[in-house]
């Protein structure tokens, strides 16, 4: 039996990698750099864009190829930046959302813009993330799924998913919450994801906060038992944790020190191969086989209750 799965497993990782140098002929790399960027965003909406501006220019010196930002980044978050959104300022939001586009373009990079979403008069606006392509267009929208209870306050949770290709690498994104809920990696799993850009805001907390701890954690385990990568941004205020970079096999590659604000620099190669402990029974499980190998029928078996003596 150990004999025949390590043949099916050879023959998996084979086919994987003669389908992967079929896709090549379309000149796709496979390779990103990716910018993870982290400050401390706050309620200024005109601060906060002065500080993703600059860390889109140093992204765009550095060779990246996209550069992500925390949940919120330019707007602020309300329960913490901002108590409420009675009085804020969309029109200034607008325009600093469209100086980011303009910026995407002229420099030729793609961007994941943290950001609030409005919605129709009388309905709670969405907790976005924003694709913005090296043409300055905005090619989709992904809302924050699971709200947290302060965040119903004053968001409308989102209802979809979200994948992009960019170099020939499947993208998919997730905000803070999200990360609470296996599901929606498992179905970014089953879309053939390779790198999830999670964007959280994690920070303002009180000292002592569980936060720090388990987050990047929590992360490692999601990318280990669906192999694929996972870049988390967050705010850098202070009692927060910083920017990490996750492959594959559940390791991290590269993180920030905390709460300041910088930006990790990370390149990745799908072509690579990681350790993956589970890839051969993965899409069983996904499809509803909970058990490796055949299970048997046996009255012994199905004796849970007694020691079976000869």
């Amino acid at each position: 039996m150990k004999r025949s799965v390590f043949i099916l497993a050879l023959l998996v990782c084979c086919f994987d990698f003669a389908v992967k140098g079929q896709n090549n002929t379309d000149g796709q790399s496979w390779k990103l750099v990716v910018a993870a960027c982290q400050f401390p965003v706050s309620a200024d909406i005109a601060e906060n864009y002065d500080r993703i501006k600059k860390q889109i220019i140093e992204a765009k010196l550095k060779n990246a190829d996209i550069v992500q930002f925390p949940e919120c980044a330019l707007s602020g978050y309300p329960e913490v930046d901002l108590k409420t959104l009675d009085g804020f300022d969309w029109d200034l939001l607008v325009e600093k959302t469209d100086s980011i586009l303009s910026l995407a373009k002229q420099l030729k990079i793609w961007v994941l813009l943290g950001s609030i979403h409005r919605l129709s008069d009388g309905v709670k606006p969405h907790n976005s993330l924003y694709v913005i392509n090296d043409e300055g267009k905005i090619v989709d929208r992904y809302d924050k799924r699971f709200c947290t209870g302060g965040d119903l306050k004053h968001f409308s949770p989102g209802d979809h998913f979200v994948n992009f290709d960019l170099n020939g690498v499947n993208c998919g994104l997730l905000i803070c919450y999200d990360v609470r809920f296996p599901e929606l990696y498992r179905e970014y799993r089953k879309r053939d994801t390779d790198l999830i850009f999670h964007s959280f805001y994690n920070a303002r907390q009180k000292k002592g906060s569980i936060h720090p701890v388990i987050m990047p954690i929590t992360s490692q385990a999601r990318a280990a038992t669906n192999y694929f990568y996972i870049s988390l941004t967050n705010s850098s205020a202070m009692e927060s944790w910083p920017c990490h970079f996750i492959t594959p096999d559940g390791l991290i590659q590269n993180k920030l020190a905390p709460n300041i604000p910088v930006i990790l620099i990370s390149n990745m190669d799908i072509s690579e191969n990681f350790y993956d402990a589970s890839k051969v029974f993965r899409e069983n499980a996904i499809n509803g086989i909970l058990n490796s190998g055949e299970t048997v029928k046996d009255p012994h078996s199905e004796n849970r209750t007694e020691i079976i003596r000869q």
